[in-house]
């Protein structure tokens, strides 16, 4: 885990920032269907999951840009950017109807991401622990997938005040609509990190990774 402490008088949201972690400390989420036509395609074409092809594009567009790479460390009064962040995805137990957080490291090399995650998934399927560790996994960020439910909007709520800066993903199942399979995205930043620009930009990139992913 390595990461660098910003500036925060040099930090180019400099006056937002100030703003959202004084004045008016509150997060924002934003839902909205991304197309997953052709990543269902590929997927299925591949032999792959499409699960796990979701995750891995979901980590490299969250690594992509700084603003998504942030933390607050309240010891320190510190603005701070991971040079990494990976995903924490849950494993549902349909025999007890719990969950069990997956710490999964994320790797650029899809092959490699994909063999960690699966792996990761079949030790998780052993133990019926919550096992939550957020204190030794500080820069992993929350991928959580609702199997049950295409929705239409979901609301993650923190402590007034909390000024957790990290990513909390969510996505829904597809479905069809007008010949095109669309999924349910929700994701939620700190304001003091992050605008309406920055979360809505989330959606774009995953569009456009997804594209590339499938050639």
């Amino acid at each position: 885990m390595n990461y660098r402490v910003i500036d925060k008088e040099q930090y180019y949201r400099k006056g937002v920032y100030r703003h959202f972690t004084k004045d008016c400390k509150c997060s924002v989420s934003m839902t909205a269907r991304i197309d997953v036509t052709e990543l269902a395609a590929c997927s299925k074409e591949r032999g792959t999951k499409f699960y796990i092809d979701f995750l891995y594009i979901l980590s490299k567009v969250l690594n992509s840009r700084d603003d998504y790479k942030m933390a607050y460390l309240r010891q320190t009064d510190e603005l701070i950017c991971y040079d990494t962040i990976n995903p924490t995805q849950y494993i549902f137990h349909e025999d007890t109807e719990t969950c069990t957080p997956v710490y999964t490291v994320y790797n650029e090399d899809y092959h490699t991401f994909c063999s960690g995650a699966l792996a990761d998934i079949e030790r998780a399927e052993q133990t019926r622990e919550y096992g939550l560790d957020s204190a030794a996994h500080p820069n992993w960020f929350d991928a959580s997938y609702i199997s049950w439910l295409s929705y239409d909007s979901l609301n993650v709520e923190l402590p007034d005040g909390y000024l957790y800066f990290l990513p909390i993903v969510n996505w829904g199942r597809y479905r069809e609509e007008n010949g095109r399979l669309l999924m349910p995205v929700t994701v939620r930043l700190n304001h003091a990190v992050a605008d309406g620009f920055l979360i809505a930009n989330v959606f774009r990139l995953l569009e456009k990774e997804i594209r590339e992913f499938c050639g």
